[in-house]
């Protein structure tokens, strides 16, 4: 079992200033459990390009722009 060091600098002298704290674990995850996230989140940008929702949601960016400038 892996332990590292303590970063605190004031050591208590009750014990020589030796304190050990576990190192942290990857808990059964795998290293890249972020992956499926990150393809689902791009699966469904492509699906909101195709029914053409992009142009929408620039329009509307636009015109919130547009507002907050007080040209639109």
């Amino acid at each position: 079992m892996g332990f590292l060091k303590s970063d605190k600098g004031d050591h208590d002298k009750h014990d020589g200033g030796d304190r050990r704290i576990p190192a942290r674990r990857n808990s059964g995850r795998s290293k890249y459990s972020w992956l499926p996230g990150v393809l689902l989140g791009i699966v469904f940008l492509g699906i909101g390009a195709a029914q053409g929702q992009f142009g929408v949601i620039c329009r509307k960016a636009v015109m919130i722009c547009l507002e907050c400038i007080g040209i639109g």
